[in-house]
């Protein structure tokens, strides 16, 4: 085991010490002794490190007693660089979900709450079921919050002493919380002590998403379908064209002549006609760079997005800046609303919020530095129980995608005829429904896991391993369940077994060599054998995007043949593609960061002061400073108690709105930063400088518009009609997340990653960002006139 836990051997010799006591005691005198520490910890407040062995003593006691695991001794060691703070990496199938029963438990034992946060609402509800009676045992109440849980019953669960949960969505209640005009009507209670589930997947990949909150429904003004329509009808190279990597689209000029005739609507580029401008540039990427089944699927009359590391729905996300609404009449559908940003926080932002904060994983070693810079967590590798028997076998690699396919039908049906179970990785809904028809088609039996049936999931992931299984996935990570040789029952396990066991095979490189691993480690669990292989295309779209062909020297790149390519340069070269852009996203995600972090650091400045406000711990002087004759009256007619609850309803409802409005501002002013490179200026320099000097005048704003708000009430001999104020809060709130990977890759974010772009892109890009960005700050200028 590495790390730096030199007192590992000590901690697991006295654990396993108290063992030969705890076997013989009742199961009363267990709970009694739970509680005695309990008792012990709540009255000394001494470190849970005092208590550490008699814990996870009684944890793994419990365990044996109530579900039938003992936990070995790797899982208590997880346990332990868990409860240090670490991030731990085990292996798939090693038990991480019994593994994080103890250091959960230790930590709860103070009465603060202990979070574990899982990747999916299922995993949630399922592990605190399964875990449950461990924790019921020892007298440490559990509990789960579900999606659409009633208010009620989510402050009930976040009061347990271990709450199972998304990350996602406990960082949605956060939101929720913040605007709340009375303390007993927020769910959640101070953050104490985090354990993440798919560690990497949830700290990383899906760190910097924005969750958001919205309210004060907005109505669109603009003829969306009209411009699908006519977008529809546009020809690639005639009328629009897009850049190398079909990253970004543009007009040319017969194509601008073409719309502005069909709308009427004379200079398309002219101020007047910038929002319609907008609209068509997201009508234009909806149509021909989004992809149906590949980016986003269309169920039950709505457009979901499809996260491109999980191959699932990205619950409850969409893209920003009128792009959601684009794709929605692309496809002929209601169009939803996009509403007034009440509050966001990223996930990243969100996390580190915990005061204590740990993680586990199968595949964290390949993210050490960006946990580290990130998070100061360090990555502790936990060994297997038995030593893994996986043969990861060299990729096979293609000039062409006709080729790989050929080839995999081949291998699969040839596996197959064996009996063997087979597990196809997938690069999205497209190829795993088309390769599942052509499978078909020859008389197999194939079980397919993407975005239209996630719901089904763990059966079919249960049912994998069985003896003549095909499953096709579009991704494994965050599926939460594990693979057994001969199914979920085991029937046919040595049959499975003495076939070789779980055969993986991905189609395709993904960005991240972590997610390879993950689709890797479904094969091969606690001892079995196995096999993994992926076979590459030349052509598929991540060695395309990062010029595989630039990166191959002059005379090695191999004629086009449906043979696998026999060349270490151009293996050498695919894998360097990976790292490239693997090492890009960590920059996109760094750079993000960065942006993010003032604007978050203003946020929990606003939240501490509305959060006194709310409890009634701050000091209000407002208007007793600003009020004049009208504010002693009020305190005259009513009395001091409710000319003060007064003042405090206010300004919660104008710290909202003001809030809200600021960060619309505040993304106009990130969305229009890559514009400074046209004058050499660094646009991060350029946004912190913008930020520092709004955040006092929108403290100031706030005081301004308290005064001048109350000189309006309306203030009877029961107070203030709230309700006629329109100050009393927005009526229906929801929550979403905002993907921004659409654009993160593209011309304009490229820029804005760059000191200065020199002198030919000012010639040749200057007018094109200048309407962009135009079109942009007049979207953000109408939103916040309909917003207001």
């Amino acid at each position: 085991m590495s790390g730096d836990n030199e007192g590992l051997p000590g901690l697991l010799h006295a654990i396993e010490r108290l063992e030969p006591d705890l076997e013989t005691t009742g199961d009363h005198t267990l709970t009694l002794r739970a509680a005695a520490l309990r008792e012990r910890a709540r009255r000394d407040a001494r470190s849970p490190d005092d208590l550490l062995p008699e814990a996870f003593a009684l944890v793994r006691e419990a365990a044996r007693r109530t579900i039938g695991l003992r936990p070995f001794d790797v899982q208590i060691a997880g346990g332990l660089a868990l409860h240090h703070g670490k991030v731990v990496e085990m292996q798939t199938g090693e038990g991480k979900t019994l593994a994080a029963v103890a250091p959960a438990f230790l930590n709860a034992l103070t009465g603060r709450g202990v979070h574990i946060l899982t990747f999916n609402d299922y995993l949630a509800r399922r592990d605190a079921e399964w875990m449950g009676p461990v924790y019921e045992l020892l007298g440490c109440d559990v509990g789960h919050v579900q999606e659409g849980m009633p208010g009620d019953e989510r402050r009930r669960a976040y009061r347990r002493d271990v709450t199972y949960l998304t990350a996602k969505g406990a960082g949605f209640d956060v939101l929720r919380d913040g605007l709340c005009l009375e303390p007993d009507e927020q769910v959640h209670r101070a953050l104490h002590f985090a354990l993440v589930d798919e560690a990497d997947s949830t700290l990383i990949d899906e760190a910097r998403i924005p969750l958001v909150i919205a309210g004060a429904v907005e109505e669109r003004g603009i003829g969306l379908p009209r411009i699908a329509e006519i977008v529809r009808t546009l020809r690639r190279g005639d009328d629009f064209d897009t850049d190398e990597y079909a990253h970004n689209i543009f007009l040319t000029e017969r194509g601008a002549e073409a719309v502005e005739r069909r709308l009427a609507c004379r200079n398309l580029f002219a101020a007047a006609n910038v929002n319609v401008l907008a609209a068509v540039r997201n009508a234009l990427h909806a149509e021909h760079l989004l992809r149906r089944d590949v980016d986003y699927i269309v169920r039950a009359g709505a457009v979901e997005l499809v996260d491109g590391f999980t191959g699932r729905v990205a619950d409850r996300r969409q893209w920003p800046d009128g792009l959601q609404a684009a794709v929605e009449a692309k496809e002929g559908l209601r169009l939803g609303s996009d509403g007034r940003i009440l509050g966001s926080v990223t996930l990243q932002h969100f996390l580190r919020l915990y005061p204590r904060l740990c993680g586990m994983t199968a595949t964290a070693v390949s993210a050490r530095d960006e946990l580290r810079e990130m998070y100061a967590l360090d990555v502790e590798v936990v060994p297997p129980n038995r030593p893994c028997l996986r043969d990861d076998r060299p990729d096979l690699i293609f000039t062409h995608r006709e080729a790989r396919d050929q080839a995999l039908i081949e291998d699969i049906v040839t596996t197959h005829a064996t009996g063997r179970p087979i597990l196809v990785g997938t690069a999205s809904v497209a190829e795993s429904e088309g390769l599942a028809a052509r499978l078909s088609r020859k008389g197999m039996a194939v079980q397919v896991l993407n975005a239209k049936n996630d719901e089904h999931e763990a059966a079919i992931v249960a049912e994998a391993g069985a003896l003549g299984a095909v499953t096709i996935s579009t991704n494994m990570a965050g599926r939460g369940t594990d693979i057994r040789l001969g199914g979920a029952r085991e029937t046919d396990r040595e049959r499975v077994v003495e076939l070789g066991g779980l055969y993986v095979v991905g189609t395709h490189r993904h960005e991240s060599v972590r997610i390879d691993r993950q689709l890797r480690g479904r094969a091969g669990r606690q001892g079995d054998p196995g096999s993994s292989r992926f076979c590459v295309s030349l052509d598929d779209d991540l060695l395309r995007r990062y010029g595989i062909e630039r990166l191959v020297p002059k005379g090695a790149m191999p004629d086009r043949v449906m043979t696998p390519i026999e060349s270490r340069v151009v293996r050498r070269e695919v894998e360097r593609a990976q790292r490239i852009v693997d090492g890009e996203c960590f920059d996109v995600r760094r750079r993000l960061y960065r942006y993010s972090e003032i604007v978050e650091n203003q946020r929990k400045s606003i939240h501490a002061w509305r959060q006194a406000v709310l409890e009634d711990t701050a000091d209000l002087d407002v208007l007793r400073r600003r009020g004049g004759e009208r504010w002693d009256r009020i305190v005259a007619d009513l009395g001091p108690g409710k000319a003060h609850d007064i003042e405090r309803r206010l300004t919660l409802l104008v710290i909202d709105r003001a809030w809200s409005q600021y960060l619309t501002d505040m993304q106009s002013v990130r969305d229009e930063a890559h514009l400074v490179t046209l004058v050499g200026k660094e646009p991060l320099a350029e946004f912190f400088r913008t930020a520092i000097h709004s955040y006092p005048r929108l403290i100031e704003r706030i005081e301004d518009e308290i005064v001048e708000t109350f000189a309006t009430l309306e203030i009877g001999p029961d107070g203030v009609n709230w309700q006629a104020t329109g100050l009393r809060g927005p009526s229906a709130t929801w929550t979403y997340l905002v993907s921004d990977d659409v654009f993160g890759s593209n011309l304009f974010r490229g820029l804005a990653n760059r000191p200065g772009i020199g002198l030919w892109a000012t010639l040749l890009l200057g007018p094109v960002l200048f309407v962009w960005g135009l079109a942009l700050h007049w979207q953000r200028f109408r939103k916040r006139r309909s917003d207001g």
